[in-house]
C-alpha cells in the first residue's frame, strides 16, 4: 500500500475531529484515542454517537429530542431524534457575519453575498411564498442552474416547511416532467436561460413544456439570468423574481417534527421513472453537520467549492455549509471553459481552502496534461474533496504530483439514497493511493460475498448493516416500503441478513482500513461521475420510428465509463450515420449531454428475462469478461452471444 499523505502534527492537532474525540472522551468518561477508537464506538454506540454530533455541531432546535432512535431493528423505517422541533432554513442561516457566497460565471460575472444580505434575500422571497399559501409539507422545486438564487429559493421553502426538489437546467424537459411532476409542486423556480461553453441558452420554452405537463404548478417564478427582462408571456402563471418578491423583510421559521420531509432526491430511473427518496429535516441536518464539520473538517470562515449542479445531492450537500458559517463559491458553467485553468484561477481568486471535483474531472485534467502547481499559488488550498465515481490509484498520485504535495486528499463515497457518505475520510489518517480513508462515522459498512457473509481484501458488495438519520424515511407513493425494501434490502434478504446493499463493488483493506471502489454493481449508469438510468434513455430512443429495442449499458473505458447504447432496428431500417447523428441529438435535447452514447451499435436482438425485464448486467458483464450466471432466467438466452461475439471487437472501438 503507497502512503501519499501522512497528516502533520498540527492538522492532526487542530482538527475538528480531535475536538470531538476529547468531547466524547469528557462527556462519557472514555478515553478513545484516535479515529478508529472513533469509529468502533460510533456504530457500537448509535443513539449516544448521534445524540453527540447533534450537540457538538450546535443544532438550533426550539424542542429538543425526547430520544435519538427509536428501534434500530426497524430497518427500514427507524425514527430519529424523536420529539425534536426544528427548522433547516433556520440552521442554515444562524450566522449572521461574514460572506455567505462568492459567485463566478464563464462570462466573468463576479459577485458576493453577505450573511445579512442573504438572510434579507431569503425573508423577502419566504414572505411572497407565505403570501400565496404555500405552507409546511407543500412541494416547492427548482429548474435551476448553479446560482446562488437556488439556494435563497430552497431556504425561503424550507424556512416555511415546504419540501424542496431540484433539477438542474442539463436536464431536458422530460426528464425534469419524469421527476418533479411525480410530487404535485405547487410552485417551481427557474430561469430564462444558462450558460455553457460561453454561450447562452434559452430555457423559457423548456419551462413552459415543464409548466404544461404539470398541471398542480400554481406560481412559477422566473429569475433573469440571460436578459434584464425576459418575455415570460408564454407560461401559465409565470412572473419574474424581483415581481415576486414580498416588502415583508421579517424572517420567519415554521418549526417542524425531526422526522417531517425536508428534501426529495431522485433515483437514477433505470426501471422506469425515477424513484423519488424523501429525507428529513433533522436526517439530513444532521449527517450534512457530521461530514462537513467531522469528515471535510470545515471551518466558519472558510471558503468551500463543488462543481456541481442542483440535479445532484453535492449541491444540497455543499448549500449545508452555510450551518457551519463557511463561505460557499459558485462557479456556474463548464470547468474546462475555456480551458483546464478555469477552476484553478477561481480557487486562487476566491481564496478557497476545500475544493470538491468528480474523478472525471481528475481524469480530464490527466488528459489534459494539466499542471496546476506550476502556474497556480493554490496557497488557500488545503483540501480536495473528489467523489462522484471511483479514481485510480495512478489519480490519487497524479493530485499529489501535479496539483499540491502538502495537501488532504479526501476521497469520499456516498449516494443520493443518503444524502451522503458511507466512506469518508478524516484530516487525522494517512492518504493511500487508490483508498478511501475510512467508513463514515456512524455507518456500520462491510463487504458481503455473494452469501451475505463479510470479507475483507477482496471484492464484495458495500452493505450498511444499521439504520442511520439520512437514509429515506420513506419513497414518495410507497408508505408500506414495498419499493424501498426492493431497492435496498431484498439483494441479501433470502440469505437472511436485513442490510442495505448498495450497489457499490468495494474492497475493504485490513491493513490501513481503507476502502477501494471498483464500480456500481449494478445496473444503474455512472458516466462521468453522474448517475444515469437507462429507463431515461429508452423513453427517448424508442420513440423513434427505426427502433424497434434498445439496451443501454456502459464500458469501462480510459479511467472512466463510456456509454454505449444497443439498437434493434425495425423491419426495413439502416443504422446509418444519418441516424445516429438522431439518435443522439434527440438524447441530448430530451434527456441530457451525459445520456448521449460514445457508440451506437446494431444488434439482432435484445436480451429479457421471463418477466420481461431488459438484461443490461449481463450485457455489461459480458463487456468486461465476467461469465453471464442467469441465462435460465432469459426467455431469449441466444441473444447474448451476439453480445459475446462483439465484446472482443468493442476492446478496440474508440
Amino acid at each position: 500500500m503507497e502512503m501519499l499523505w501522512k497528516p502533520p502534527e498540527d492538522v492532526i492537532a487542530n482538527a475538528n475531529i480531535t475536538r470531538f474525540i476529547e468531547y466524547v472522551n469528557q462527556k462519557f468518561s472514555m478515553n478513545l484515542q484516535n479515529y478508529w477508537d472513533l469509529y468502533r464506538w460510533s456504530v457500537e454506540n448509535v443513539a449516544d454517537f448521534w445524540s453527540s454530533v447533534w450537540d457538538f455541531c450546535d443544532v438550533v432546535y426550539s424542542k429538543r429530542f425526547e430520544k435519538v432512535v427509536d428501534d434500530l431493528k426497524k430497518f427500514p423505517g427507524a425514527r430519529w431524534f424523536l420529539g425534536a422541533k426544528l427548522n433547516f432554513a433556520e440552521n442554515l442561516l444562524k450566522n449572521e457575519e461574514g460572506t455567505a457566497f462568492i459567485f463566478k460565471n464563464e462570462l466573468g460575472v463576479k459577485r458576493t453575498l453577505s450573511y445579512r444580505e442573504l438572510r434579507l434575500k431569503v425573508a423577502n422571497l419566504s414572505n411572497a411564498l407565505r403570501e400565496i399559501g404555500i405552507k409546511a409539507g407543500d412541494r416547492v422545486c427548482a429548474y435551476m442552474p448553479n446560482i446562488p438564487e437556488t439556494c435563497i429559493a430552497m431556504l425561503s421553502a424550507t424556512s416555511l416547511g415546504a419540501v424542496w426538489s431540484s433539477c438542474g437546467t442539463e436536464l431536458g424537459a422530460s426528464a425534469v416532467v419524469d421527476r418533479i411532476g411525480q410530487l404535485e409542486p405547487r410552485v417551481l423556480f427557474t430561469v430564462d436561460g444558462y450558460l455553457y461553453k460561453g454561450k447562452g441558452y434559452e430555457m423559457l420554452s423548456n419551462v413552459a413544456e415543464v409548466v404544461k405537463s404539470i398541471p398542480s404548478i400554481e406560481k412559477v417564478v422566473v429569475y433573469p439570468y440571460l436578459k434584464k427582462e425576459p418575455d415570460i408571456t408564454g407560461i401559465q402563471n409565470a412572473e419574474l423574481w424581483d415581481d415576486f418578491l414580498s416588502e415583508d423583510d421579517r424572517l420567519l421559521f415554521e418549526q417542524l417534527e425531526a422526522n417531517e420531509p425536508v428534501y426529495i432526491m431522485f433515483s437514477s430511473g433505470t426501471t422506469g421513472k425515477p424513484k423519488c427518496m424523501v429525507q428529513s429535516v433533522a436526517g439530513v441536518l444532521v449527517n450534512h453537520l457530521k461530514e462537513l464539520i467531522l469528515h471535510t473538517d470545515l471551518k466558519k470562515g472558510e471558503a468551500i467549492s463543488y462543481i456541481t449542479s442542483p440535479s445532484w445531492m453535492m449541491w444540497n450537500w455543499l448549500m449545508s455549509s452555510l450551518a457551519v458559517g463557511a463561505t460557499i463559491a459558485i462557479y456556474d458553467g463548464n470547468p474546462f471553459f475555456p480551458d483546464w485553468r478555469t477552476m484553478f484561477k477561481f480557487i486562487d481568486e476566491a481564496g478557497i481552502n476545500v475544493f470538491g471535483c468528480s474523478a472525471s474531472y481528475i481524469y480530464a485534467l490527466m488528459a489534459s496534461n494539466a499542471r496546476p502547481k506550476d502556474e497556480f499559488s493554490l496557497k488557500s488550498l488545503r483540501e480536495i474533496s473528489q467523489t462522484g465515481s471511483p479514481l485510480s490509484a495512478d489519480g490519487f498520485r497524479w493530485v499529489y504530483e501535479n496539483i499540491k504535495s502538502d495537501l488532504w486528499f479526501n476521497s469520499i463515497s456516498g449516494g443520493t439514497d443518503i444524502n451522503g457518505c458511507f466512506c469518508a475520510g478524516s484530516p487525522t489518517l494517512p492518504v493511500y493511493a487508490g483508498q478511501l480513508q475510512a467508513p463514515a462515522l456512524g455507518m456500520k459498512i462491510a463487504a458481503y460475498d455473494e452469501n451475505g457473509n463479510p470479507i475483507y481484501d477482496s471484492p464484495g458488495e458495500l452493505v450498511c448493516e444499521l439504520p442511520s438519520p439520512s437514509m429515506p424515511i420513506y419513497f414518495w407513493g410507497d408508505r408500506d416500503f414495498k419499493k424501498y425494501r426492493e431497492t435496498y434490502f431484498d439483494f441479501f434478504a433470502e440469505k437472511g441478513k436485513n442490510v442495505w446493499r448498495h450497489g457499490d463493488y468495494v474492497i475493504f483493506h485490513s491493513k490501513t482500513g481503507g476502502i477501494t471502489f471498483l464500480g456500481r454493481s449494478d445496473a444503474t449508469l455512472k458516466i462521468s461521475g453522474v448517475r444515469i438510468g437507462t429507463a431515461e434513455i429508452y423513453n427517448v430512443v424508442e420513440k423513434l420510428p427505426e427502433i424497434a429495442d434498445s439496451l443501454a449499458t456502459s464500458q469501462d473505458w480510459k479511467g472512466d465509463q463510456r456509454l454505449i447504447l444497443f439498437v434493434k432496428l425495425k423491419p426495413g431500417y439502416k443504422l446509418t450515420e444519418e441516424l445516429k447523428t438522431t439518435i443522439k441529438e434527440e438524447l441530448r435535447k430530451k434527456a441530457s449531454p451525459r445520456h448521449v452514447p460514445a457508440l451506437i451499435i446494431e444488434v439482432p436482438d435484445i436480451p429479457y428475462t421471463v418477466n420481461m425485464k431488459k438484461v443490461e448486467i449481463a450485457v455489461r458483464n459480458i463487456l468486461h469478461g465476467k461469465p453471464v450466471t442467469n441465462r435460465g432466467a432469459l426467455i431469449n438466452p441466444e441473444s447474448l452471444d451476439y453480445f459475446e461475439k462483439i465484446a472482443k471487437e468493442l476492446e478496440k472501438v474508440d
